[in-house]
């Protein structure tokens, strides 16, 4: 199936089937349907799922058993090597795939008995945009609008400015999507997500292809959002990114959810070590001292050593080096990131799962 025909399909296919053609289909919606009342809103969990699993027919389990948790107002970094089963996790989520079993809520609403009720209150970005390859970006904006029934016509064009603007999209005038860059396809996804107010914005990859300015402009949209009462549940293999922009992290690893919870109560209760840098005369000292205050496993390499980090603070360690003599060229607190987390709990590095 060509570009073309999944653009076609995005505008013209019925509201959960178009989930699986566009980046923000997902609001389109029949006519008359009911939205959520705000008491239907505003549940604790906007996104929870139980024994999820998803088995093709090649009997490999893509999706083994997960239960998320995604709190209102969250950051939600589902992270993962590629390969690890998070886009099928997202799919599920979003009705596109039928889970083999387990149950998903979103908004507090069964999914995918509720999908016309739910639908409109959630923007997606799933695996790429897909739109008209001869129409601008504005005018396949247009078009996504026309098919979301919950949609004001009357503020069509003034939201699709706002939502252009918001992703750097202003200047691309009158030319083709089959013109884009990776980048601006990526950009113009984010912006058919947004083009009306949501109460969950689902992003999977939202950076892939954006060059370093444009990641950081995602970033910043993506605090933004969560600072305006949206939750985001965004999905990368980029370690570093969801680090500097989740709240809330779930780390899957060959289809399992392995860890999720607050980030900084995560990387917090994992060892943090302390690195001290002293002269070649001070080391057996130095190691004296770390040992005296309480830190473990330390290790030493020339004039560098290292240790787990106890119940001392490290000013308190340094302090106790200067007291005794013990030259500080360099200190350091090394807290373990994401990625090394990762590692302790599945034993393997974060690439590619085969």
């Amino acid at each position: 199936m060509t570009s073309a025909d999944l653009a076609d399909r995005t505008v013209t296919a019925g509201p959960v089937a178009t989930l699986a053609a566009g980046p923000a289909a997902v609001a389109a919606v029949t006519a008359g349907t009911a939205a959520p009342t705000v008491s239907e809103r505003a549940v604790p969990l906007v996104i929870r799922t139980q024994g999820l699993t998803k088995r093709f027919g090649s009997g490999q389990v893509a999706v083994d058993g997960v239960d998320l948790e995604v709190s209102r107002g969250s950051v939600y970094g589902f992270i993962g090597p590629n390969g690890s089963g998070k886009t099928t996790t997202i799919r599920m989520l979003l009705g596109l795939v039928r889970p083999s079993s387990g149950r998903v809520w979103l908004l507090g609403r069964p999914m995918p008995e509720a999908a016309l009720q739910v639908l409109p209150w959630v923007g997606a970005l799933v695996e790429g945009p897909a739109f008209q390859p001869y129409l601008s970006g504005p005018a396949n904006l247009a078009r996504l609008d026309a098919c979301d029934a919950t949609a004001d016509p009357r503020t069509a064009r003034h939201r699709i400015g706002e939502v252009l603007e918001r992703v750097g999209l202003t200047g691309v005038g009158r030319k083709p999507y089959r013109q884009y860059s990776l980048g601006m396809k990526q950009r113009l996804g984010l912006a058919a997500a947004l083009l009306r107010p949501r109460d969950l914005l689902v992003l999977d990859e939202p950076t892939n292809g954006l060059d370093p300015q444009g990641t950081r402009e995602v970033r910043n949209l993506i605090r933004q959002l969560a600072a305006a009462g949206t939750t985001v549940l965004v999905s990368s293999h980029l370690l570093t990114e969801i680090e500097q922009v989740c709240t809330h992290v779930g780390v899957m690893s060959r289809g399992r959810l392995v860890l999720q919870g607050e980030r900084a109560a995560l990387t917090a209760g994992a060892h943090v070590r302390l690195a001290v840098t002293t002269s070649v005369h001070h080391v057996a000292a130095a190691a004296s001292v770390l040992r005296a205050e309480g830190l473990r496993s330390i290790t030493t390499d020339g004039v560098h050593l290292t240790g787990v980090l106890g119940e001392a603070a490290p000013e308190q360690v340094t302090a106790a080096l200067v007291a005794a003599g013990v030259d500080v060229v360099g200190l350091a607190v090394e807290r373990p990131s994401l990625e090394q987390l990762f590692v302790t709990l599945t034993g393997e590095g974060f690439d590619v799962v085969r």
